[in-house]
Formats: C-alpha cells, structure tokens, sequence
C-alpha cells in the first residue's frame, strides 16, 4: 500500500510505524508542518489497557516507553489548603517530547519517509496517488473540514477557559488544587511526567476567568510559540501557596475554550479521520494522544485483516466509534462537572465534594475506590451517615410522629433513612413508576396487586403506582387504571392495605392525565399508535401532534382546563381515601402537564403560552389543587422532564426554574426524569444518563429549600445508587426495569453488600433465603502463602518520588528534587 498521513504527531507517526512493522514493503509517508522538536503541552498520561495495547504491537516502543515512565496510583485533591488522598488507582505518565522523539526515531528505523516543516499536498492530489490517506492533523483538521459534507462534524465550544502548563515541581500524585477565590472557584489539573517536572492545567468558567482579569489579553494575537505571560503572572500569584516558589513553564500557553469534536463518520473513500480531526474528550479523563494512539492501533489491524481499503476503514469505524464515543460520555459529564464546580464546592462538605469530583464522570464509582482505598471508603460512608443524621433532625416531622431514625455508620448509602416531607422512608431506593396497561375499565387488579405488592416485600422504600389518570378520556390506552370512581378507589385500597400489613414499605400514587398521548393502542400492540376507532377525542395546550401519524389534539379551552383541574382534585381525595402514603403529580414526559410546560407542544398566545411563567401557570393550578385536597402529613411531589431533547425545548436551566416555582408551591420532592415530548427527540442515553440533571436541581434550588430529589433514568446496579447518593446527586433513586428483572432487587443488594438492618428487612416467611445461595462448587485450597506475599507486596499508595527505590515505598525523595509537600491526609 502506499500510504499519506497527514500530521506528524504521536497518532500518525505511531500508525506509520505499526503499518512498516507489519509490512515492509508498505510506503509510508508522513507530512508534520512543524519541526521536529516542536511540541504542545508537557506530559502525556496512559492507562494501563492503553500501554498493554502498545506492548502487544511494538515491543520496542513499548520498552522506551516503560523507561521514560513517571508512575504512581495516588490523586491528592486539596480544597482551600485541606487535602485529601485517594490510593489504589495506577497511573503512567512520560513527556510528550520525549513520546515524540521515540516515535520520530521507531518510524525512520523502519523506513517511514517524514516530512518535517512541510504542509502536505493537495488531498485530492494525495487521494489519487496513494491507497489510503490518513488525516491525523489534529483538533483544527484541515482535511475534515474540506469533506465536512461527508464526515459530518459537529464541534461543540464549552463555557470553561483553561491554559498549560508545566513547571519544576515533581509532584507526587495527580493534583486536584480547588481555590475558592473572590472572583469564583479555579482549579488546577496536575501530574509529574519526569523527576524534573510536571503538567498542571489552569481551569476555570469564563464568568470567573474575565472577573479575575483575565481576559485582559483576549483580543491579543500570540504569534506560535509565544505565551500569555499575563497569565503566567496572574497564575502565580494566585496560586503562590500551591506552587511553593517553583517556577511555571510555558509552551504556547494561551488560553483556549475545550471543543469537543464529534463525527458521524470516520472515513471517505480512502480518506480515514484519526485521533483529535475525529474526536476530542476533556481532558480531565484522558489525553488526546491516548485516544489517537489506540485509533492508530486499531486501524493498523484492520488493514492487515481486511482485502480492502474500504472493508478495513469500515472495520475500524465500528471498532472504534463505539469505544469513543463511551468515552466522550464519561468525558462530558466531567467536562460539565467542572464547568459547575463552583456549585459544588459553596454547597458540599470537604468530604462529599472530594467523593462527587472523582466520581464526576460515573466510571469511578463508589465499589471502585471502596476496592481500591478502603479506608478512604469508610471515611465517606461515615460522613454520609452524619448528614443523614443532621437532614433528618432538621426535617418537618408530622404532630405524633416518632422520632427519626438514627443512620448506621456501617450501612450502604441506600440504606439511609429519609424523609419526603413528613413522611420517613426506610430506605432510599424507589420502584419508579411504570405502565402496565393492564387496568379493566380503569379498576386496578389482581396484576396490581402482585406487581406492588411483591416490589414492597422486596425491600423498596417507597414503591409508585404507575400513572393512575383522573379520568377515562386522560388515558393513555384502555389498559390505564384511574381514579376516577369510588370502584377503582376500593380497588387501590386493597393494594395499599396489603403493602402496609406485609411489609416496611411505603407506597405512593402518580396522578396524571395524558393529554395528546392519549387514545392509543398497548405498549405491545404499538406505542402510541392511535386506537383504530379513534376511540376519545384528546386535548393539548395545541393543535399539535405528539409525532408523525398521532392524534392531532383538541386545543383546549378554559372550560377544559377548569374540568382537570377537578378530576385531578377528586382523584387526589380518592386517593388520600385509598390510604397511599404520597401523592405524585406527573408533569414529565409529553402528557398533559408536560405539554403545558413545555415550548415545543405549547404555542398558545394566551397567558397560558409564551413565556415559562404562563406555561407555568396550568400546571400549577393543578398542582394546587391536588395539595388542597391532600392532608399535611402526606407529601405531594412532582415528576418533570428536565430537558426535552431537541432545540429549542426546555433545558436543565428551565428544569430549574421549573422545579423552583413547584417547590415554591408545596412540592415536597422533585421527581427528574427527561424527555418523551417529541418523537423528534435525540436522548443522550447512557449510564445514569438523567442524573446531572437531579445533580442541580437539588443543589440550585432543592437543597436549600429543605426539598427532597429524586434521580431516574439508568440506574441499574446497587453501585450506581450508592454512587448518586454519596457524591450529593440526588436523595433517592428511582428504578424501573431492574425491579422488572429482580423484584427483590434490594433485599438482594442488601446481601450482597452485606448488610442485615430495618432497612432491608426480609419478611418473616422468606428470612431463610436471605443468603446469596452459591454459584458453584470447588474444593481448591488457596494458596495462602502466596496470597500473603502479594499482600504484603501491594500497595495502596505509590508516590512518585524519583530517587526513592523502584518499589514505590514511601522514602525520602533524591537529594536535590523538588517535590511536593505531603497533603494533610495521607494514608500508607
């Protein structure tokens, strides 16, 4: 093949000499505008699944790799002067120069022609005469943007400022440096990457970055090459304390806002898009170099596995794409993270705010750093167990009620006591509300009963009915049950009595009307195909359908507005009578309620349209006058869709507001799920995908206001509620499908953690099976000896100390090396 790569950095250098190493007779020719020696940033980190990729590839860059190495598994995150250290996570960190010249010197010893200080030709002209062409030419790619019809990029510029940097303090371990300062929260990013220097990333929101005077050079041009020494003077002095007197290195240090770079597709023809020209990711979770070389990886094997250019371009899309796109998910949440983090640090204990940064992109979880630091782990349990503490005493008891429970220290997270207003949960875990469609004239069965019934004696909290409509004509199908008739009242009654008399749980009821999405067919028949017979007339804030082949609504009128409003009333009475213990507004997913409030569904041009306060309006008068009719002592909460999923839609800032005037009105939690207004929605799905959007409402508005949250969407393991818990995301945790895959999905969460408590009580005719039966079988003896030696030879906290034995231990640095000075807390 003849080969043109396009940008001489470590991804198309290290493709160029994967592709000479696997055939020889290949031509190889690479085109670097810059010189050799030419390189931005300092240090590069790599994981170990990165490094064992290398290893398997190239031997021989793998060992000059291994000898430039900076490691340790350490990340000191420090608040204002107080630290503290997280053990047990493995880093390996090296040069980026010193990356770059192993890769130059690998590529010529191979035969790969590099053209240095030259642009490459004419893409068309390079197309034409070679196989393949690689467009490795970085974050601003030349070649992307001349086919951007056929790759179709999306660039997307983040609200952060951040500028690199290095300097000649050796820290000891990732540093986390969080400085609350008078002009708003900055934070450093910092690693050594040699025993004579390290990177450290200046970051901060663009609010923060013009009020602390930065922006003093924005409108300067610094030819290449040149830094902003304004900002280096600013930097140090703000972060004097932290950089000891060390001084800071620059290398074209300017300030820049991340982009995050998306393609839908990685190749044209026989042009092929590698590591930053086809995707970024915050730097926060891994380098760009990382992800090119493992793109570079990939596409050497596809091409030596596939008999065409075109056959291996697709391979290593389908390859690639998905592990990526995995990766720009985690790296987004973390990129927003920071982007908020001044939210964080005025609202959460040293503690919790520790725990919720290295959980940030919900990949480290609280099982992760609980096997990798155990101490650590129980210090955030504990301090989790005094919140809770603190929350409930604070909380609104109702006249009579007991006492509030006293948190265990030793519980998981989700075995924390709370408290939904008055009323006390014995647990934090939720059976979220789902349809069954299976209700006969609206009146709840024998289905019903099993259904909650055997979600309450698995150990639930709470468990929610599914949308219970305030009247025929607000179903969704003819399988929906209601509360509409004394008879369906009755029918609630007995499932709620049997919840209370056979087990701990609580059980609360939704109430919803469903406007637009009404009149259709089952679930399993065809989700939200209208009923052939066009069986009830549906009704919106306006004419327009809910997607392409849906009932087109019925504006409504006043006098509509006035009769749901008082079926919601009377439903909600029945409800108190049927003896639920809380009551669930639902103005989320495109029913009636969320139509109002949302732009998308709602163009009316009366004061129930227009601005968010107008199409505030109606469901607030529902809302009112469900919480008219329900006692004190039961809480009336609310479901919402935080964010709709299409431009110009509601967002996570009008989810604030919107969360904010129900609280103002006697919402005792708010329940944030997202979505479902449109068919032309495009969901960002992914692991616990709808809690960032919990995340601020609790922490904006809800918090404050002494306001419960409740966070939904994909959270599937016992690990992700503790997770949430912890880091502050939400209070509790709402789960559907999974409690439909195990209904005694918490009593057996309990036993695999371990815990035996009121929290997760087994019922009395089931306590003998409330340990996990075994899987299987051996006889083996462990090697105990064996298994002691590696004990005493593991370690928990590796520092990078260069000059102190190759063991890691934790000696005294070199003579004469710079190194940081130890955190407050450390662990060893």
């Amino acid at each position: 093949m003849r080969i043109a790569v396009v940008g001489g950095g470590p991804g198309g250098l290290y493709l160029a000499a994967l592709m000479k190493q696997l055939d020889p007779a290949h031509e190889v020719t690479v085109w670097e505008r810059n010189a050799p020696d030419d390189t931005f940033g300092f240090g590069v980190v790599f994981s170990d699944e990165t490094l064992g990729g290398i290893e398997n590839a190239d031997t021989t860059i793998h060992a000059a790799m291994e000898r430039q190495f900076a490691r340790w598994t350490d990340i000191d995150v420090s608040v204002d002067g107080r630290s503290s250290t997280i053990g047990g996570q493995g880093f390996a960190a090296m040069s980026r120069k010193e990356l770059l010249r192993l890769l130059q010197a690998r590529a010529a010893e191979l035969g790969v022609v590099v053209h240095y200080r030259t642009e490459a030709p004419d893409t068309e002209e390079l197309r034409a005469t070679h196989d393949l062409v690689v467009a490795a030419d970085g974050l601003n790619s030349q070649v992307r943007t001349r086919y951007a019809d056929a790759f179709g990029p999306s660039l997307d510029r983040r609200h952060n400022k951040y500028i690199w940097f290095g300097t000649d303090l050796v820290f000891e371990a990732f540093q986390f440096i969080v400085r609350n300062t008078e002009f708003g929260t900055m934070q450093i990013h910092g690693y050594p990457y040699s025993d004579q220097g390290s990177t450290f990333i200046v970051e901060m929101h663009e609010d923060v970055w013009r009020a602390a005077g930065f922006d003093r050079t924005e409108h300067e041009v610094f030819p290449p090459g040149v830094s902003d020494e304004y900002a280096v003077q600013r930097v140090a002095e703000i972060f004097a304390d932290d950089l000891h007197g060390h001084r800071i290195l620059t290398n074209n240090s300017k300030w820049i806002s991340f982009t995050t770079v998306r393609n839908e597709s990685w190749h044209h023809g026989n042009v092929v898009l590698l590591g930053d020209a086809a995707h970024t990711a915050h730097f926060s979770i891994g380098s760009g170099t990382k992800l090119a070389m493992e793109d570079a990886l990939a596409l050497a094997a596809c091409l030596h596995e596939h008999p065409t250019v075109e056959a291996a371009l697709t391979a290593y899309q389908e390859e690639r794409k998905p592990v990526v796109e995995s990766t720009q998910r985690a790296a987004q949440a973390s990129l927003e993270w920071f982007e908020n983090i001044g939210m964080y640090a005025a609202d959460q204990d040293h503690d919790s705010f520790v725990f919720n940064l290295l959980t940030r992109s919900r990949r480290i979880t609280y099982a992760n750093l609980e096997e990798r630091d155990a101490e650590f782990a129980a210090r955030i349990r504990a301090a989790y167990a005094r919140q809770v503490a603190g929350d409930l005493a604070a909380a609104p008891a109702a006249a009579g009620s007991a006492a509030p429970s006293s948190p265990d220290e030793e519980a998981p997270a989700m075995f924390q006591p709370v408290r939904i207003g008055a009323l006390e949960l014995k647990n934090r875990v939720v059976l979220s509300p789902m349809d069954m469609y299976v209700a006969v004239d609206g009146v709840p069965g024998e289905f019903h009963l099993v259904h909650l019934g055997s979600k309450a004696l698995g150990g639930a909290g709470l468990v929610m009915s599914e949308m219970t409509c305030v009247s025929p004509e607000g179903r969704i199908t003819l399988g929906c049950p209601g509360l509409w008739d004394d008879e369906q009242r009755d029918a609630w009654a007995r499932i709620t009595r049997f919840v209370h008399e056979r087990s701990t749980a609580k059980i609360g009821l939704q109430l919803g009307h469903s406007g637009r999405k009404g009149s259709t067919k089952l679930m399993w028949e065809g989700m939200d195909e209208p009923l052939p017979d066009g069986n009830w007339e549906v009704v919106g804030p306006s004419a327009l359908p809910y997607g392409e082949a849906t009932h087109v609504p019925r504006e409504m009128t006043r006098a509509d507005m006035d009769k749901v409003v008082a079926d919601f009333r009377d439903a909600a009475r029945r409800g108190v009578e049927a003896g639920f213990d809380l009551v669930e507004v639902h103005a989320a997913h495109g029913y009636l309620l969320s139509s109002f409030l949302s732009p998308i569904s709602n163009v009316r041009t009366d004061e129930y349209g227009g601005s968010l306060e107008n199409r505030l309006r109606f469901p607030l008068e529902v809302f009112d006058a469900v919480r008219e009719v329900v006692p004190e002592p039961v809480p009336v909460t609310v479901r919402i869709s935080a964010t709709d999923w299409v431009p110009d839609g509601n967002t996570e800032h009008d989810a604030v507001e919107i969360a904010r005037a129900f609280i103002e009105h006697g919402a005792a939690a708010i329940d944030v799920s997202s979505g479902q207004v449109t068919q032309d929605e495009k969901p960002a799905f992914g692991r616990s995908y709808q809690t960032p959007f919990a995340d601020r409402i609790r922490h904006e508005v809800a918090r404050p206001a002494g306001v419960a949250v409740i966070a939904v969407g994909a959270i599937s393991s016992y690990d992700d509620v503790n997770s949430i818990l912890l880091a502050g995301r939400a209070d509790l945790c709402a789960l559907g499908r999974t409690h439909l895959y195990d209904p005694q999905w918490t009593l057996h969460a309990a036993a695999e953690q371990g815990y035996a408590g009121p929290a997760a009580e087994w019922p009395d005719p089931w306590k003998a099976g409330r340990r996990r039966p075994p899987t299987s079988r051996t006889d083996r003896v462990p090697p105990r000896l064996a298994l002691l030696r590696e004990g005493e030879q593991g370690q928990v906290h590796l520092r990078w100390r260069p000059g102190a034995k190759a063991t890691g231990a934790p000696e005294a640095a070199g003579a004469g090396t710079p190194t940081a000075p130890a955190p407050e807390t450390v662990s060893v």
